[in-house]
């Protein structure tokens, strides 16, 4: 009997979504998107302006559409339902081309969405099945292709003129351009001085000490520029205020009290998720959006079976099904109490331009409790879900009460001197019993409520007890923080809540920017790629634009303007700041700037140049002429000749070499034909080749002031950042794979698993080198310890003009050659020892050679083999004894080369396991599985 099909994305979501569906259905993963553009070519027509994209099945993918479309065929019907989003939408559109040509004719072929996956939420969707809603997928492609033409035409330009290996991003590149401007501002600010006065009183007769602040005098508030009010400007000014101070009258002016209210603050949207999960929690947001989406999806809780514990955690929108609210409504009346549900439901406004389509993320059952569910769910999903509950709880209760009390104090001298002190006391704590908002720094508000006031009435005189002014200086504005980035993100409406944590990942894994103590630096080679694009592409890369086109992908997805309209307006501006940008961009890579510094080597000036990895400080003597070398045989028949060769390329003085290999044997300046013809034949018996090279000066120092702010509070002993897999919010550990390291999710082996992987750069794999108190045997220059592909490993420091690598040698020689044995290390991490002559000589042993001959055969050497059983010592013609060696593949079975051999010495007992630790049962709580 046949099935209906249902394609979700993910496998953990589909997992959910068959326990509630049932066995008439098979609901399969399309893992992601299916269908993309090309990575070898832009694919998108833009001769003839119809912005056609080229849409391939992705690669890896062939397997999984090929399994889809099998199941299709054979389906009496077929469901799309990735998420509701633009992505889901397009995804449902690219599941829909590739599978119609293998459905039976008449199989319905329809688009379900469901806001929450729980049982209720996924039926009510099935009985409102929907075509495939083309503005959406429009709106998705045209901000695809918009990508892609940034991405795909200004990228080469960038590598032709800074570095190969760079991209620019149409939004990534906006969002650097804030995090390099603030830069600037922080670097270009200038600290204001400014003083504080903070008078310490007590009421009379009798009372406890308060402390008001200094506002005015005569009724003026005092004011200093940049800093606003309640301070003075120098030292001067507030020793003559103090100095009245301290003979003044002091007496209460006006006492107001009044009550105030705070209201609960609306259910979460994503990027206030993102801003509150990272200052509550410390949650990046690509971990906050992990997590997020693993909740969606559904964790299995006991009897009940996989739920789907939070809402669609992609929203702009702050509505509330009524349903969720009755539900809410009902939980605080009974749980809470009647006194903390309102009378009629807090309403929210969304802000202006906010996509509506889906309700705030809010819990899927408010009787859920984050506590209830706690031993369910992993650590980070229990926190998250927890600050999910109790803003949404909070949001339908009554406000907080405060009595608030303001105090204006007269210091009567030859003027009276204005003081102010505000004082709060929480008289009914409303929502904030559940949750309280979370904030960048505190507030008068904060201050106030940290304020214990005496009973004070009008007129009542106070007595000074102390006077406390304070030296002060302006702050520059802080290093945004990925709350912060995202707060000013989501207020110039750049991005969506959907981009957020691809935009902060992008530019990070781009090395333009780098985070230290949560706060980014914008890298040197960030701040060169914003300075020229924002150069030669000020239009494209304007914040107010970026915004600007964000609106219009909302009229495309709301059917207001085509997408092909809105394509051709945005390339009529770049193809003229394209054209511009090729003929005047600045060459970063071939750059010589003049500095007034002298090298300490040669006293020739300094130029900054362009390297791999950044600017720095060159000797202007330094000449790239490769050396000319002056072969044996040539310069025995005709020196003459080769002499007039080195004549005509350099000029005098040069440089006589004798090398072997990259170890220098011999080196001499001279300063005519004579003495180089004397040097040539000086050197020519002392290393294997001869060359002549000129004099240049290759001194170099890092350029320290182009590069991040190090000295910074912030960056003082910041430590590397854990990742969090992007999918379901674990640490990722590091792994070793045939090609290297990479960092995994831990999940990565699980039922269903999580493959969420991301590969090392060699320049993110390495550490710096640590110096050694040894010298290279080989060239003399010291040796250091370094971290490479397969471990740490010792070598030259002078490399790659020395390649001197100190390997572990055993006291055997080579069975096969009598070359020296060195101990490597495999791909894998295992141990294995092998011939230094490699790949000349090809012996290798997985066992360790030791230097004792075999009693029984006399064989040069006896192998160490160690098991379960204990170490022993055994000949290595003891072929019973020794493990299989596997053959290589296609190779001929190789014939011993001695008769067998039954020598075998037991020389150690087993390794005893470690003892097992019992845990504290206190200080743990029950294991729980975690699925990806």
């Amino acid at each position: 009997m046949s099935k209906s099909l249902v394609i979700v994305e993910s496998p953990a979501k589909a997992k959910t979504i068959s326990k509630y569906l049932g066995k008439d259905y098979t609901v399969e993963a399309s893992i992601g998107h299916i269908m993309d553009l090309p990575k070898n070519e832009i694919g998108v027509e833009l001769k003839n302006r119809t912005f056609e994209p080229t849409l391939i099945v992705s690669p890896g993918k062939e397997k999984v559409v090929d399994r889809l479309k099998k199941l299709a065929s054979k389906a009496d019907a077929v469901y799309l339902a990735p998420d509701p989003d633009r992505e889901g939408e397009a995804i449902a559109a690219h599941l829909a081309i590739q599978l119609r040509p293998s459905l039976v004719k008449g199989t319905p072929l329809q688009r379900v969405t469901f806001n929450e996956i729980t049982q209720k939420a996924v039926k009510a969707a099935f009985e409102h099945a929907r075509g495939i809603d083309e503005n959406l997928v429009d709106a998705q492609q045209t901000r695809r292709v918009l990508d892609r033409i940034v991405g795909y035409q200004i990228s080469p330009l960038l590598w032709d003129k800074v570095r190969r290996g760079l991209s620019a991003g149409r939004v990534q590149t906006v969002a650097l351009r804030l995090i390099v401007e603030r830069e600037q501002e922080i670097r270009a600010f200038n600290p204001v001085e400014y003083w504080t006065i903070d008078a310490h009183l007590t009421p009379q007769p009798d009372g406890p000490e308060f402390v008001a602040r200094f506002t005015g005098i005569d009724g003026v508030k005092a004011t200093v520029e940049t800093v606003g009010g309640n301070a003075l400007p120098n030292q001067k000014l507030t020793d003559e205020v103090v100095a009245q101070l301290n003979k003044a009258a002091w007496s209460v002016r006006t006492v107001d009290r009044k009550e105030r209210r705070r209201n609960s603050a609306a259910p979460f949207t994503t990027s206030k998720l993102q801003m509150d999960a990272s200052r509550q929690l410390g949650f990046n947001v690509k971990r906050t959006m992990g997590v997020a989406q693993r909740l969606y999806e559904g964790v299995e809780l006991g009897a009940q079976g996989t739920v789907g514990l939070i809402t669609y955690m992609r929203t702009d929108s702050t509505r509330v099904s009524p349903d969720a609210i009755a539900d809410v409504r009902g939980y605080i009346g009974s749980k809470l109490g009647k006194q903390y549900l309102p009378e009629t439901p807090n309403n929210f406004k969304s802000k202006k331009d906010a996509q509506d389509a889906h309700e705030a993320i809010r819990p899927t059952d408010v009787s859920l409790g984050p506590d209830e569910i706690r031993k369910s769910l992993s650590d980070e999903q229990y926190k998250l879900y927890k600050l999910i509950w109790q803003r949404f709880v909070a949001s339908q209760m009554v406000p907080a009460v405060f009595d608030q009390t303001t105090v204006d104090i007269a210091a009567k001298a030859d003027r009276t001197y204005d003081f102010r002190v505000t004082g709060s006391v929480m008289k009914f704590d409303g929502f904030l019993k559940v949750y309280e908002e979370s904030k960048d720094k505190k507030d008068e508000d904060d201050e106030a409520l940290a304020n214990k006031l005496p009973a004070l009435d009008d007129g009542q005189a106070l007595r000074l007890q102390s006077l406390a002014p304070e030296q002060k200086f302006t702050e520059p504005p802080p290093r945004y923080n990925e709350a912060s980035l995202v707060k000013e993100l989501e207020e110039r409406g750049i991005g969506r809540p959907s981009t957020y944590a691809s935009i902060i990942n992008t530019i990070q894994e781009r090395d333009y920017v780098k985070k230290l103590k949560a706060r980014f630096f914008p890298t040197e080679i960030g701040v060169v790629v914003t300075k020229l694009l924002v150069k030669n592409f000020p239009y494209i890369f304007d914040p107010a634009y970026t915004a600007k086109l964000e609106t219009e992908l909302d009229d495309v997805e709301d059917g207001k303007e085509k997408w092909t309209d809105l394509l051709k307006g945005f390339y009529s501006y770049f193809e003229k700041e394209l054209e511009s940008a090729g003929k005047n961009m600045e060459d970063i890579k071939r750059m010589e700037e003049a500095t007034d510094e002298k090298c300490p080597k040669c006293g020739s000036p300094l130029v900054i140049k362009w390297g791999k990895f950044g600017s720095f400080y060159s000797c202007s003597n330094f000449i790239k002429t490769k050396p000319i070398i002056i072969p044996a045989g040539p310069w025995k028949k005709d020196p003459k000749k080769l002499v007039k060769k080195v004549t005509t390329a350099f000029k005098f003085p040069v440089i006589v070499k004798a090398m072997t290999g990259e170890v220098t044997d011999f080196s001499k300046e001279v300063a005519d034909v004579k003495e180089m013809t004397v040097a040539i034949e000086e050197a020519a018996p002392l290393g294997k080749k001869v060359l002549v090279a000129p004099v240049s000066c290759d001194f170099t120092k890092e350029n320290f002031a182009a590069k991040p702010d190090l000295n910074t509070p912030e960056a003082q002993d910041a430590e590397q950042e854990e990742e969090f897999c992007e999918n379901c919010g674990r640490v990722m550990v590091l792994r070793n794979g045939p090609f290297g390291q990479f960092m995994a999710c831990p999940g990565y082996n699980e039922d269903p698993p999580c493959k969420t992987i991301r590969k090392l750069s060699q320049k993110q794999q390495q550490k710096p080198p640590v110096p050694l108190d040894e010298n290279c045997p080989k060239c003399g220059s010291q040796l250091v310890l370094r971290n490479g592909q397969y471990g740490e490993f010792v070598s030259c420091s002078a490399y790659p003009k020395c390649k001197y690598i100190k390997q572990t040698l055993l006291d055997v020689k080579c069975p096969k050659d009598g070359g020296d044995i060195a101990e490597r290390k495999a791909r894998t991490g295992n141990i294995f020892y092998g011939c230094t002559n490699y790949p000349k000589c090809n012996f290798t042993s997985n066992q360790k050679l030791i230097d004792q001959t075999c009693p029984k055969c006399d064989s040069a050497y006896l192998l160490e083999l160690v098991n379960a059983e204990g170490t022993f010592l055994v000949c290595p013609n003891n072929r019973e004894s020794l493990p299989k060696r596997r053959k290589k593949k296609g190779a001929e079975e190789e014939a011993p080369l001695a008769p067998e051999c039954s020598y075998k010495k037991k020389i150690a007992g087993p390794v005893a396991a470690p003892p097992l630790v019992k845990p504290d049962p206190e200080m743990t709580r029950p294991v729980v599985e975690t699925v990806a």
